[in-house]
């Protein structure tokens, strides 16, 4: 990957906020049905000519760079059900100024692919995992539990491979998988990897309650009374809190969105599977680039429409009972 730019970071919003990290979804389409991320009812997918093609997320790509962004993950949906991703991967790994480009994926496609992501410039990877336990997983995932060997194959693949960091995010949900909290710790005691616990966030018709809430701070309690854990120094921007497990290889993290939550050092920006800018996960206002480029917007003018998004983006999120009563896309058609 090329030199960084050393250009002034004109990502900056109202608050006085820099943004360095874009959040690219490749599709809104995915092969699970996870109950915290897509509605009971399922959602209609977006038809080919809806979504940005390459070039395009290339193009979008390249003018964030060039604003200051040095950190691209693509999501989905399941950003590998899209076809040829290598190919946007290796576009995206040759752009000048880009530090990180990763990855989020829910594993089911990982194994036999993981070399290939890793030649094509891919240099992080999240991976997606809330139980251990077969039938729980498919319950979770509402997909056949032979998905669930899948899913440990391409985890394995991955911890064999040379990514600069490999993550495990777990929704803890309680009554739901909270009694497996020990057992993610253990294996990152046990393996080169981060495991995010993340608490369970209110999207569109997921089911979302209060009461399934765990915070960040039981959860730290329930494994404080097992391991000693040692608070790692945050990077600013970072979402999560990160701490070393004494005597073990890997590290735990808690992403605590909704008992405490990070917004004042945000740095995140999202480009939806279908080209809409959105300065805030749980903010419901999108910018359509997609249709500013196919009637032949310059950059000029989409950089333009980029600083207006970020000029719409709150101080901070509403509480969590406002959000489930919003209007928002569903977790899967944002990208997370």
């Amino acid at each position: 990957m090329a030199a960084p730019q050393t250009l002034a970071n004109r990502l900056v919003d109202g608050f006085g906020r820099e943004h360095t990290y874009l959040r690219i979804s490749v599709t809104d389409r995915c092969n699970l049905r996870c109950t915290y991320c897509m509605p009971v009812e399922g959602l209609a997918w977006k038809k080919r000519q809806e979504l940005l093609t390459f070039e395009e997320i290339e193009r979008v790509a390249a003018i964030f760079i060039e604003m200051g962004v040095t950190k691209i993950r693509l999501t989905g949906g399941e950003p590998m059900v899209r076809k040829d991703l290598p190919l946007l991967i290796r576009g995206l790994g040759r752009m000048d100024g880009l530090k990180t480009l990763a990855m989020t994926t829910n594993a089911t496609l990982l194994a036999g692919h993981v070399e290939d992501l890793y030649a094509s410039g891919l240099s992080q990877l999240n991976i997606s995992l809330d139980s251990f336990k077969p039938e729980r997983f498919s319950a979770i995932a509402r997909q056949d539990v032979k998905v669930f060997d899948a899913v440990m194959a391409g985890i394995d693949g991955a911890l064999k491979q040379n990514f600069a960091s490999v993550k495990i995010n777990v929704v803890v949900m309680s009554g739901v998988n909270d009694d497996e909290i020990l057992d993610f710790v253990e294996f990152a005691a046990k393996n080169r990897v981060n495991v995010r616990f993340i608490e369970y966030m209110p999207f569109k018709d997921n089911q979302w309650t209060n009461e399934k809430v765990v915070t960040y701070k039981d959860m730290l309690a329930l494994i404080g009374e097992h391991y000693q854990l040692r608070k790692l120094e945050d990077d600013r921007s970072a979402v999560g809190k990160d701490y070393a497990i004494e005597g073990g290889i890997g590290t735990v993290s808690f992403i605590s969105s909704m008992s405490d939550s990070f917004c004042s050092t945000c740095n995140r920006l999202r480009l939806t599977a279908d080209g809409q800018v959105k300065s805030c996960l749980f903010y419901p206002a999108e910018t359509n680039l997609r249709d500013a480029m196919r009637l032949g917007a310059t950059d000029s003018t989409l950089q333009g429409m980029i600083l207006d998004s970020l000029r719409m983006k709150p101080e901070a999120h509403p509480p969590a009972e406002e959000i489930a009563a919003n209007d928002n896309r569903a977790m899967i058609e944002i990208g997370g």
